[in-house]
């Protein structure tokens, strides 16, 4: 019988304790071995609230429990620190996004992982799922032709999170988002790195575009960091594109992330709103499609739970889609980098 994956968590935070290692222990075909965070008391919360063999503050020690695969869950400025680590320790990384906040790191980790046979995959909830599978092949079978413009739009309904506030949602949580990492202009945080990043992975997916250059505006939180976001894109290639997002979203409403795709044949348009779910394609000669999605199918069931298992399954040697590789990771931080250099210097900046 195959082995079960020995999976390590470096950075056991918030995120990871709600989702990730849970995850991970109910998989059946992984083992978690090992688990990093800095503060002992904390640590020690965790070790004994999952029952863990293994943890430590010092995310070299995973490696002596020699784990198939890492997944990194620090804070945004760490992400690189740590892939880069356990690429160059032999292991497949699950890094949560942005992948990186530079892109020469960006870059970095996408070489690493070109010249070995580990994976690297980031966990966007919503590309690993049907739907956005679907339009991803759609797009690349040539059903709206080259594509030549873009629209995008993402809300959340975070003001207290990127306002250096509690988030509302998590009061129940058995760690809440440190404001040090959403919150802080210094490390990365701000809408456009703790949320766009999905929508511009989404983006990239799907399209296999490559960002070009980006004039942005953004208006800043009472932290100092971005709470809405607008900006123009041009492709390599000459496609353009617009780009939109708020955390100014009620807490009462659904996100939202709505994606129009137009190309020389026709367009596509993917809105994973809860309620209002649709995937649809027209085309000028008439071939038009749909996948009807269930309510509750887009951003109601968003999750990391598929992207995971896909991990587990890569971890022991097994084939699965990855829906968040090292090229989406690294587009979407050259996205991000040139959207907040462009903000800063009121002038149209080029992707690194």
């Amino acid at each position: 019988m195959q082995k079960q994956a020995r999976i390590a968590v470096v950075g056991a935070g918030w995120w990871a304790c709600e989702y990730h290692i849970p995850h991970v222990r109910q998989n059946r075909q992984a083992e978690l071995v090992s688990a990093c965070r800095l503060g002992a008391a904390e640590l020690e919360r965790v070790r004994q609230q999952f029952d863990l063999p293994h943890v430590t503050e010092n995310h070299l020690e995973v490696y002596d429990r020699r784990p198939d695969g890492v997944i990194v869950a620090s804070p945004h400025v760490s992400h690189f620190e740590h892939a880069a680590e356990a690429l160059r320790r032999g292991c497949h990384v699950l890094v949560e996004k942005p992948m990186a906040t530079r892109t020469a790191d960006a870059r970095e980790l996408a070489r690493l992982t070109g010249e070995s046979d580990r994976t690297l995959m980031t966990p966007y909830g919503l590309n690993h799922t049907p739907y956005m599978e679907q339009a991803a092949d759609w797009v690349r079978a040539g059903r709206i032709g080259a594509v030549r413009h873009v629209a995008l739009h993402m809300s959340s309904a975070l003001l207290d999170l990127f306002g250096g506030e509690p988030m509302l949602e998590t009061s129940e949580h058995f760690f809440r988002p440190p404001p040090s990492t959403w919150a802080d202009p210094g490390r990365a945080g701000g809408y456009g790195w703790g949320q766009l990043s999905h929508a511009l992975a989404a983006l990239f997916f799907v399209t296999d575009l490559a960002p070009e250059s980006v004039h942005a505006a953004v208006h800043r939180s009472r932290t100092a960091v971005d709470d809405f976001d607008a900006a123009v894109l041009r492709f390599e290639g000459g496609a353009i594109g617009t780009l939109s997002g708020a955390a100014g979203l009620p807490k009462h409403g659904a996100p939202q992330l709505d994606l129009r795709i137009y190309g020389e044949d026709g367009m596509l348009l993917l809105d994973v709103e809860e309620g209002r779910e649709r995937l649809s394609l027209q085309c000028h000669d008439g071939s038009d499609d749909e996948r009807r999605m269930e309510r509750g199918e887009g951003f109601g069931s968003y999750t990391t739970r598929e992207a995971v298992d896909r991990f587990v399954a890569i971890c022991r040697g097994e084939v699965a889609r990855n829906c968040g590789d090292q090229l989406v990771g690294l587009r979407t931080v050259q996205a991000l980098e040139a959207l907040y250099s462009s903000a800063d210097a009121g002038a149209t900046v080029a992707c690194g």
